[in-house]
C-alpha cells in the first residue's frame, strides 16, 4: 500500500489508545526504577534525585493529557502521535542519559515506541520517528563522553541502536501497511456482505411466495410475511412447526423420509390451496427451506397469460372474421328472397344460426379486450332491478311469472350500471337457458347481507343445477356445457365484479344454480 494511500487511511484510534496505555506502564516502570532501593537498580545508576523524580511525575501527566484526548478529541492524529513520539523520545534519552548511557539497555524502550508509532504512523513521518531517536541517542552519548567521561566506544554502541532504530521503523511500517491492507479488505468485504444481507432480506420480505427457514429439529428459524400471510397464523421464532402448521409438518416428514415428493399441497389461512416445496441447504446446521405457492394465484397467472395472448387477437378478430361474417349474412338474406324450397329454408336457418353464435363469440371476445374502467355510483336496487327485468324479459320473450324479483325495501348497491347490467343479463341469460320456464322457475332477491355494509343478489333457477365435476371451472374462459354458448359470460361477470369491489360465487347447493352477488351498499368511494 502506497504512501498517499496510507495518508487516506481513515486514523485508527484505538491503537493509538493502546500505545498510551503501554507509556503510562512505562512511566510507571520508571518510578520504581527510581525509588526502589539503590542496590536493586545500581547498574541503572538512576539516583533518587529530584530532577529525575520530576521528570517522571512530567511524564506521567504527559501520558495522561494524550490518553485523554485519544478518547475525547479524536483530531489531528498525526499532530497526536507526532507528539507523544517526541514526549517519548526526550523523555527515554534523558532517562537513559542519567542511567549510564547506552549501556544501560533503556535505549532498548525506544524500539518499542518506534514499532508502535510505525505500525499506527502515517506515510513518511515514521521515518522522522526514527531520525529523531537517532539524533537524540548520538547527542546524549556524545555528551556523556565529552561530560560525564562516557566510554568512546559506547558511539558505535549507539550508531548500532540507530540503524535498529530506522530498521524496526521501516519493517513495523511495512507490516502495518500490510494490517491496514488486509484491515480495509475486510472492511469492504464488510460493507459488501451486509449491503448483500440487506437487498437479500428486502428481496425475501417482497418476494409473493412465502419462505420458511426451518432447523434441524424442525424449529422455526426464520420466515418472510408473505409466509405469515398464507398460512393464516402468527409464526413464533424457535417456534415448533409441528404445533403451528400440524399439515405442512406432515408433508416435510414424508419428504424428509425420502418416500414423498418435493411438494406437498394443503390448505393455508382463509382456505386458500398452497403447496410447499421443500429444499436441503449446504449449511453446516442442516437448515431446510420451505417455499410457499399460493395455487390459486398461480392458476391466475396462467389465465391472465391466456387472457393477454387472447387481448392481442381482438384487433384481427374485429377486421378478419366480423367482416367476413357480415358478407356472408348479406348473401344469406339475398338468398333467403329466393324461395326454392324448404331444404332451402333449413340451410338457411343453420347458417343464420352459426352466424349469430360466432357474431356472439366475437363480441365476447372483443368485450374482453375492452373492458372499461369501473365508475361506480350508489344505485337504488328497486328502480333499477324493476327497468331491468322488464328489459330482459321483453327482450327474451318471456311470460310475467316466469322471472321472480324480490327486493328488500331501502336496498343499494355501489356498482357501475353498465356493468351490473351486463352481469345480470349473463346470469339470467344462464337461468333462463336451464330453467322449466315455469312460474317463478327464475327467481333474482336482492337482500342486505350477513355483514354490515354488505348487499346480496341471488340469481336462482329450477334447472338441473352445475355438476360437482365442473363446479371449479365453472368461472373459467371459454368452459361451457352448453352447445350454443361461448364459455366467456360468467368469466366477464366476474370481472365485472372484481372491478367493483364485489364478489360472485356459486353456492353449493345440487337442487338448481345458485349465485350470489356480493357488492358494498354504502357509500362509493
Amino acid at each position: 500500500m502506497s504512501d498517499w494511500l496510507s495518508t487516506t487511511w481513515e486514523a485508527n484510534w484505538r491503537p493509538f489508545q493502546y500505545f498510551n496505555l503501554y507509556r503510562l506502564v512505562l512511566a510507571g516502570l520508571f518510578f520504581l526504577a527510581i525509588l526502589l532501593p539503590h542496590e536493586w537498580t545500581a547498574r541503572l545508576e538512576l539516583a533518587a534525585s529530584g530532577s529525575l523524580l520530576a521528570l517522571a511525575i512530567a511524564y506521567l501527566f504527559v501520558i495522561l493529557g494524550g490518553l485523554f484526548l485519544s478518547f475525547h478529541w479524536q483530531q489531528h492524529f498525526n499532530f497526536q502521535l507526532s507528539l507523544q513520539v517526541i514526549v517519548d523520545v526526550v523523555v527515554v534519552s534523558l532517562f537513559m542519559y542519567a542511567a549510564g548511557g547506552v549501556g544501560s539497555g533503556i535505549g532498548v524502550l525506544l524500539l518499542v515506541s518506534l514499532a508502535a508509532a510505525s505500525m499506527v504512523g502515517r506515510g513518511r513521518l515514521v521515518l522522522f520517528y526514527a531520525a529523531l531517536a537517532t539524533l537524540a541517542a548520538l547527542l546524549s552519548q556524545l555528551y556523556g563522553v565529552f561530560v560525564r567521561g562516557f566510554d568512546p566506544a559506547s558511539i558505535f554502541q549507539a550508531g548500532i541502536l540507530s540503524a535498529g532504530f530506522f530498521a524496526t521503523a521501516i519493517l513495523a511500517r511495512l507490516l502495518g501497511q500490510r494490517v491496514m491492507v488486509n484491515e480495509d479488505l475486510a472492511f469492504r468485504r464488510g460493507v459488501e456482505l451486509e449491503n448483500q444481507r440487506l437487498i437479500s432480506q428486502r428481496v425475501v420480505e417482497r418476494m409473493l411466495d412465502g419462505i420458511l427457514v426451518l432447523s434441524r429439529d424442525g424449529l422455526v428459524i426464520r420466515h418472510n410475511p408473505m409466509a405469515i400471510s398464507m398460512l393464516g397464523i402468527p409464526l413464533e421464532i424457535n417456534g415448533e412447526l409441528s404445533r403451528c402448521v400440524p399439515a405442512l409438518h406432515a408433508g416435510l416428514l414424508v419428504w424428509v423420509s425420502g418416500d414423498g415428493p418435493e411438494t406437498s399441497l394443503f390448505v393455508g389461512g382463509d382456505g386458500k390451496e398452497l403447496r410447499a416445496r421443500f429444499e436441503k441447504t449446504s449449511s453446516s446446521d442442516g437448515e431446510v427451506l420451505i417455499f410457499l405457492e399460493d395455487v390459486g394465484r398461480i392458476k391466475e397467472r396462467a389465465q391472465q397469460l391466456k387472457l393477454a395472448s387472447l387481448g392481442r387477437l381482438t384487433a384481427s378478430i374485429a377486421h378478419e372474421i366480423r367482416n367476413p361474417l357480415s358478407a356472408i349474412s348479406h348473401a344469406g338474406e339475398l338468398l333467403r328472397e329466393e324461395r326454392r324450397g324448404e331444404i332451402q329454408d333449413r340451410l338457411l336457418r343453420i347458417l343464420g344460426d352459426n352466424i349469430q353464435r360466432l357474431d356472439r363469440i366475437v363480441a365476447d371476445v372483443l368485450q374482453l379486450g375492452r373492458q372499461n374502467r369501473a365508475e361506480p355510483e350508489l344505485l337504488v336496487m328497486s328502480d333499477f332491478c324493476t327497468a331491468f327485468v322488464e328489459s330482459f324479459a321483453a327482450a327474451e320473450g318471456l311470460a310475467g311469472d316466469v322471472l321472480h324479483l324480490e327486493i328488500e325495501a331501502d336496498a343499494t348497491l355501489c356498482f357501475d350500471r353498465a356493468h351490473l347490467h351486463q352481469v345480470l343479463w349473463n346470469l339470467l341469460g344462464n337461468a333462463l337457458r336451464y330453467c322449466s320456464r315455469g312460474e317463478a322457475s327464475v327467481r333474482l332477491v336482492i337482500c342486505r347481507g350477513a355483514n354490515e355494509g354488505r348487499m346480496e343478489l341471488h340469481v336462482r333457477d329450477d334447472g338441473p343445477g352445475v355438476p360437482e365435476a365442473v363446479r371449479e371451472q365453472i368461472f373459467e374462459p371459454f368452459f361451457t356445457t352448453h352447445t350454443q354458448g361461448t364459455g366467456l359470460g360468467l368469466f366477464i361477470a366476474r370481472e365485472l365484479c372484481a372491478a367493483n369491489g364485489a364478489s360472485l360465487e356459486l353456492t353449493a347447493e345440487l337442487a338448481g344454480a345458485h349465485f350470489i352477488l356480493i357488492g358494498r351498499n354504502d357509500t362509493c368511494h
